[in-house]
Parts: structure tokens; sequence; C-alpha cells
């Protein structure tokens, strides 16, 4: 399935709470493969403390689902506690993709 609506988020985790973020979002897969428009779900590291994750949907509604699902309400609930600061999340159009 095509999709060419997406999006991007950059997670920093306060040292001391890194593990428990890596934790949160390789748990978070489960809940991404449970989103009916979500097409693809990537989780992944930069740095010790910065991660990220990119996702694409079927379409606006589809994302629109997702920034009010259970994913983004667990990082809001882990923002003030584990993350450095608010997760800095932002649509994005996906112009070309490989796949396979």
């Amino acid at each position: 399935m095509e999709s060419n609506v997406g999006l991007l988020a950059r997670i920093e985790a306060r040292p001391e709470h890194a593990d428990a973020v890596e934790t949160l979002l390789r748990g978070a897969l489960d809940a991404a493969r449970s989103e009916e428009r979500t097409v693809t779900w990537f989780a992944f590291r930069e740095s010790p403390t910065v991660f990220g994750i990119f996702d694409t949907f079927t379409d606006e509604a589809g994302r629109t689902a997702h920034l009010n699902g259970p994913i983004a309400a667990a990082l809001m609930e882990i923002a003030p506690t584990l993350l450095a600061g608010a997760p800095d999340v932002r649509p994005v159009d996906v112009l070309a993709v490989k796949s396979g």
C-alpha cells in the first residue's frame, strides 16, 4: 500500500531515562501494528539519548488518528519526567519510496 502522508518525530530522553524510552518505543510496535491506517512505522535511535519515529499513513485521516492514538498519548505522558523536552513531531510528505 502506497502512502505519501507521514510523520517524523524526534524524541530526546534525559540521559538517566534513555533505556526506559527505548523500552517504550520497542513496546509501541504492537500499537502501531493495530492501527489500520498506519502503513509503515519505524522507531530508531540516533544517539545515546536521541530517538525518532517515522511513519506513513493511508491518508490524512490516518495521520490524524495516529496523532490522537495511544503512542502519541504515551509520549506526552512520559515527556515531563523521561524526556529532555516535548517531542518534536512534524508532518511530512513522502516524495519517493523504494521497498522490497
